[in-house]
């Protein structure tokens, strides 16, 4: 058998703790299934003294991340610190640049530095895995990696934050509001005490952006996504989608088009009927569409300790079981000198229409106004119908939904603006788009 694997962990939160815990109680399995042992070595964490409930009394504690990458004696650095700066950065570049391999669950590292580490990683013939960076324990980086070589894929999208599905899931469930749904999130520790990150989109942004660069061979362009959270989803959304045939997720999607690569974030209707549809909770859902596989789509916990470290396992399982000289796989999928500009395409026809919830003060000619409206600018209307709780004659003001048929972005947003010019209009109107997925 060949000599025992070393690694290193930087970070010993829930994630790093259900890491060592597996490595532990399946030592010898793993030996066998990898053909080497795998011995922890080295460790590093913020509070040293916090029982964490594993043995760590044969590692070696550094003082810090940096200090490890650099100093230990190991063959795999684990960085799960998180966060897109020092020291993850640092202690990361620093381990690469020691021709040590590198597994992270790091996506916003990954989507701020990682053409940069991959680079570093090719030139010192050392691995960089990140399976955990996206969709916890959905292994989509591997498919999209290896799996589907060959393929030419058009469209990858999916439910990639499970603290944005619960809140959705359960507004639809128990008819509540976002805020108190947000805060039961933030009470069984699914959402953060600041959770603007998840619930703005941005969490999803950074996954997205790692699939986008897998899929299509591009440099990563985090910075480069049209980007809607779901704060400004109401009950009232939720309950018109369902009369509709639809729910509502927030959905990251990534498509080639004729003028570029296209990607964004937003909250999405899609049909009920839909495999999508039925990710409920915190799950995670990745589809992926291409011209020789079809459309695959992966279903699974998307986050939480044991989820996370079978991800990072896996990782660190396929290092062990490579010998060396053996030529790796490229981070990205292709050398990072051989992955293509980003060009961001304009968003064009969706072809799903759009939903767009209208509240009016109730008067004479404004169905008519509204249809007028949207007809100047090209939009076919699919339907449109008065949804509201206020009966005909009351002062109240009442709500008009409309469904389009596939139409551009723009033409959308200039009907909105020739809508709010006629001065009939409450509030701010609702757009959200909508989508039909091909796997069902």
């Amino acid at each position: 058998m060949a000599d025992a694997l070393k690694i290193g962990i930087a970070g010993l939160g829930t994630v790093g703790a259900s890491l060592v815990r597996i490595l532990q109680d399946r030592r010898e399995m793993l030996a066998t299934t990898c053909g080497r042992a795998i011995e922890i070595t080295a460790v590093t964490a913020r509070d040293r003294s916090k029982d964490r409930g594993v043995d760590l009394s044969n590692a070696t504690w550094f003082e810090d991340a940096v200090s490890l990458a650099a100093n230990a004696d190991i063959d795999v650095f684990i960085e799960l610190m998180g966060g897109s700066g020092d020291p993850a950065y640092a202690a990361v570049k620093t381990a690469l640049g020691r021709g040590i391999h590198v597994v992270t669950a790091n996506k916003a590292l990954l989507a701020a530095h990682g053409i940069e580490l991959a680079a570093i990683a090719e030139n010192k013939g050392a691995l960089l895995n990140y399976e955990a960076a996206v969709a916890g324990g959905i292994p989509v980086i591997k498919a999209l990696r290896e799996s589907m070589t060959g393929n030419t894929i058009s469209r990858v999208y999916g439910i990639m934050n499970g603290t944005c599905n619960y809140i959705l899931t359960k507004m639809e469930k128990e008819g509540l509001s976002f805020e108190a749904c947000l805060k039961e999130a933030q009470r069984l520790g699914y959402a953060e005490a600041d959770p603007a990150f998840d619930i703005e989109g941005n969490d999803t942004a950074h996954k997205l952006s790692i699939l986008t660069s897998l899929a299509f061979g591009t440099a990563i362009a985090a910075d480069d996504i049209y980007l809607e959270g779901i704060t400004n989803i109401s009950i009232d959304d939720i309950n018109a989608a369902a009369d509709l045939g639809y729910r509502i997720k927030l959905l990251g999607v990534a498509q080639r088009t004729e003028s570029g690569i296209e990607q964004r974030v937003h909250p999405t209707m899609v049909p009920y009927d839909s495999v999508i549809a039925q990710v409920d909770g915190v799950t995670n859902a990745v589809a992926i569409e291409s011209d020789i596989l079809g459309e695959l789509l992966m279903v699974g916990p998307g986050a939480g300790g044991n989820a996370t470290a079978s991800a990072v396992l896996g990782d660190v399982a396929d290092i062990a079981k490579s010998r060396p000289g053996a030529q790796h796989v490229p981070a990205f999928g292709r050398p990072t000198n051989a992955l293509l500009p980003y060009k961001r395409a304009q968003i064009q026809s969706h072809e799903g229409g759009y939903f767009i919830r209208l509240k009016v003060v109730d008067r004479t000619g404004v169905f008519a106004s509204i249809a007028s409206r949207m007809a100047e600018n090209g939009i076919s209307l699919e339907s449109i119908m008065q949804h509201s709780k206020h009966p005909k004659e009351s002062d109240e003001p009442q709500t008009i939904i409309l469904v389009t048929h596939a139409t551009a972005e723009h033409s959308v947003r200039d009907a909105i603006v020739a809508i709010k010019s006629e001065g009939y209009l409450v509030g701010e109107p609702q757009v959200i788009r909508i989508e039909r997925p091909k796997a069902a």
